[in-house]
């Protein structure tokens, strides 16, 4: 097998979206080493990510930027791939939203990563598609934002 076909055969494991994700989470850290844990310039990388969306992305970005300050302001915007997100004082992810444009999927995704505490038994949810933010969608929202920084 040829050196060519061999370097092909590595880099085919990622799609072009998700090598952009990785390099563009490289770049992340980068920006977040140099901003410490200064809220307003990681909520400014939130908007940033949010202003390059459009549609129910954008929405439910937005959504999620309003549910957290209003009900955990004490976690710090932070992008995790290039998605927004909000972290805890550690800087550990706790609630990001993929959007459906990032990887071409027909629904948005609401995470939420190993610091949140929505534990229920010996198995719950920490995923969640989201088409498009209304006030049904608001309310889970926030109640799921409510029980994972308690």
């Amino acid at each position: 097998m040829s050196e060519k076909a061999t370097s092909k055969e590595t880099t085919s494991g990622l799609s072009a979206e998700e090598r952009a994700a990785v390099k563009e989470r490289a770049k992340e850290l980068r920006a977040q080493e140099k901003a410490g844990k200064n809220r307003e310039a990681g909520l400014k990388s939130v908007l940033d990510v949010i202003a390059k969306l459009d549609g129910s992305d954008k929405r439910i970005c937005e959504g999620l930027v309003k549910v957290a300050g209003e009900v955990a302001p004490e976690l710090v915007g932070k992008t995790y791939y290039g998605m927004p997100g909000f972290a805890n004082a550690d800087g550990k992810m706790v609630v990001f939203v993929q959007p459906a444009g990032k990887f071409k999927t027909r629904y948005a995704t609401l995470g939420f990563e190993h610091p949140s505490h929505l534990d229920d038994g010996d198995m719950w949810a920490t995923a969640f598609a989201v088409l498009d933010w209304n006030d049904a969608v608001e309310k889970r929202v926030t109640e799921l934002v409510k029980k994972a920084v308690s």
